[in-house]
């Protein structure tokens, strides 16, 4: 990835689209060109991976390191037993062990996407460390003094949850004193300037802003990040399966990939600039063939590619474009490597198999890609059945345990692009 000139950084994020709100420009210009500053973004353990609205802010701390600053991750062990108000209901509270255990794993998410040597390196914090110690006569009258409740009951998450039939705890109530207090030991404790997050938390941003503003009398700054939509004005993000989770277990490789290369002509370049560090020439080349030649979809597989390289690595971006590839004909399916090949081939009609039993024609029908045994046998006389990406002139062809492929699979297809799976009993 290339740096960043510091003194282009917010033409930078500008132009990327990663910038919605912010405190005096000018100010945090300036701040960001006389030197390093340290920033600090959080993250709560409030399930058991991040998802793609947190992809957003690890890029962005990402171009503040690339520009020279130090990047401070908290993950809040503290706040995630609390949960931060949402605007429709109460959160289900988890046990601190679950709790523990989800804030362990993010923090070995978030690793991947910093650099933790070097002359700005990254630095990991929970804030359960200074949270933990505090006891209820030190919040009252330490913290809360300096916060007035018509601030308070005016922030947007709150003031809904007030409206409705629910209400709002006093528990999800308090969360923005204990977030506020977080930049406020991270200035103490590291010199922080700037914190960033998703624009949904910018009350809570400037909460601790003015938290500081009131304890220490200095200025900090705070800056968003802006709610990813779609061209057509809808919520960017969300798959069949619900939030396009990082970790691979929740959301495999294979499916990360293929959400990328779905993406519509209308949102790719938006896209592009958000969620990849290619350059501007780059990005701009690719909306060019897009326009020019939108068939080969050549900016949503730079998309894709990136993407699934930034967040899995880019072996297992070559084995997901192996099992791609290998789907449809055109390459080496024993190639592919199990897991890879499962995911790649969960949604797809379905039937068991009983080796040396079922045939080809079993296969076509028993998974709905046929009606009936004369279609079938129609399909393979007339050389539109395969089995394994091989074509299949035999009618009574029984499928073999030397047809499985890595993953206990065997792929059978009907014509050019209706595929099927089976799975052996």
């Amino acid at each position: 990835m290339k740096e960043v000139n510091v003194s282009d950084l917010i033409d930078e994020l500008t132009w990327r689209g990663l910038i919605k709100q912010h405190t005096d420009m000018d100010a945090l210009r300036r701040a960001l060109s006389e030197g390093p500053l340290t920033f600090y973004c959080g993250f709560d353990p409030t399930a058991a991976s991040l998802h793609h609205g947190h992809l957003v802010q690890l890029i962005m701390m990402r171009h503040l390191q690339l520009a020279g600053h130090h990047p401070i991750a908290l993950v809040g062990g503290a706040t995630g037993l609390i949960g931060d108000p949402r605007m429709t209901a109460e959160r289900q509270l988890q046990d601190k062990e679950t709790v523990a255990g989800w804030a362990d794993r993010l923090q070995c998410q978030i690793e991947r996407f910093l650099d933790f040597e070097g002359e700005n390196p990254a630095r990991m914090v929970n804030n359960l460390e200074w949270t933990a110690p505090l006891s209820a006569i030190d919040l009252l009258r330490d913290l809360g003094k300096n916060f007035r409740m018509g601030t308070m009951l005016a922030k947007d998450a709150v003031a809904r949850r007030l409206k409705s039939d629910e209400g709002i705890s006093f528990t999800e109530f308090s969360y923005q004193i204990l977030q506020a207090n977080d930049y406020l030991q991270l200035y103490r404790k590291y010199g922080v300037t700037l914190e960033t997050g998703g624009n949904d938390q910018w009350g809570n941003l400037v909460g601790g802003m003015d938290l500081i503003r009131k304890v220490e009398g200095k200025d900090v700054h705070v800056m968003t990040t802006p709610l990813i939509t779609k061209s057509d004005g809808t919520k960017f993000g969300k798959s069949e399966g619900g939030a396009i989770w990082l970790d691979p277990e929740m959301f495999s490789p294979y499916a990360f990939y293929q959400f990328w290369l779905n993406t519509e002509d209308a949102d790719v370049v938006n896209l592009l600039k958000v969620f990849t560090f290619l350059s501007r020439g780059e990005i701009e080349a690719l909306e060019t063939e897009t326009k020019e030649n939108p068939g080969k979809r050549a900016a949503q597989r730079a998309l894709a590619e990136a993407v699934t390289t930034l967040v899995h690595g880019a072996d297992q971006t070559e084995r997901v474009k192996a099992a791609s590839t290998a789907l449809f004909g055109r390459g080496d399916l024993r190639e592919v490597d199990g897991k890879t090949l499962v995911a790649a081939t969960v949604d797809l009609p379905r039937t068991q198999v009983v080796l040396g039993q079922t045939n080809i024609l079993h296969l076509l029908v028993d998974s709905g890609l046929e009606k009936g045994i004369g279609a079938a046998k129609r399909t393979v006389a007339s050389g539109g059945a395969y089995l394994n990406n091989e074509k299949v002139e035999d009618e009574g062809r029984v499928i073999t345990a030397e047809d499985v492929l890595p993953g206990g699979v065997v792929l059978f297809r009907k014509g050019k692009r209706q595929l099927g799976v089976a799975v052996t009993e």
